[in-house]
């Protein structure tokens, strides 16, 4: 593939073929950015390229499987020879895991539940980002952001009980601040969004908004100007409290 033009933004967004993440991949390519689409399934991930080509998007697929070191470090070398930098991170993949009656109980809850959902949710939040940052370190003005859920806020304790995936989102917003800490004398912007009640096949398709109205606080904190806030956890209406 060619080089992309050095004047070009490129953002990859992980976990992109579907739901959330491919109308933040939309989104992106609609005000000019040339997106990677990160995702594990080969023809998934190719048909959300066709997909957003045929909508007029500049994009190109990445094979990223975020629980494995070996793949980011595969995907990052591929962002790299496509687009030399990286301008955006969207850290969107994610996963619920397994609920038994429909939810994550925490007095019957299998560990191993938990495992995986943080291999995904926070590790793999991590293993993408430290892959990705040296790539991020070449932008003008870099931006990472962490989809979270307000599920994960101690404050608001939102949804049904889910003892393994509202705690990955809590988790995932700590390690978002200790980034935005860690970042701070950066360029690297680093936020949590959270997408709200989503119709998507992670919803059920139970959701009250639709996946694009899922993706405007992802696009609005991606596209921060560089005296944006740093280390928060926002939706479309504001702050979020921890």
């Amino acid at each position: 593939m060619e080089r992309v033009n050095d004047n070009e933004k490129t953002a990859l967004v992980t976990g992109a073929n579907k739901g959330i993440g491919l109308a933040i991949a939309q989104g992106l390519g609609a005000i000019g950015f040339t997106v990677a689409v990160g995702a594990r399934d080969d023809a998934r991930r190719e048909a959300a390229v066709e997909r957003l080509r045929a909508a007029g998007v500049d994009a190109f697929g990445v094979a990223l499987d975020v629980t494995s070191d070996d793949s980011a470090a595969a995907a990052a070398a591929a962002v790299e020879r496509t687009a030399g930098r990286l301008d955006v991170l969207v850290n969107n993949a994610g996963i619920s895991g397994r609920t038994d009656g429909g939810a994550q109980d925490p007095t019957t809850l299998d560990l191993d539940v938990v495992r995986t959902v943080l291999e995904t949710n926070v590790f793999g939040v991590v293993r993408v980002t430290n892959a990705m940052l040296p790539l991020l370190s070449r932008a003008a003005s870099p931006r990472i952001v962490n989809m979270s859920s307000n599920m994960g806020s101690l404050t608001l304790r939102t949804g049904p009980v889910m003892a393994a995936y509202a705690p990955s989102k809590s988790m995932l917003n700590s390690v978002t601040a200790q980034y935005a800490r860690r970042l701070a004398d950066t360029h690297v912007i680093v936020n949590a969004a959270c997408p709200g009640y989503v119709a998507t096949d992670f919803t059920g398709f139970d959701g009250t908004r639709t996946p694009e109205q899922g993706a405007a606080i992802a696009i609005r904190l991606a596209t921060l100007p560089d005296d944006g806030p740093r280390g928060g956890f926002f939706d479309d209406e504001g702050a979020i409290p921890w």
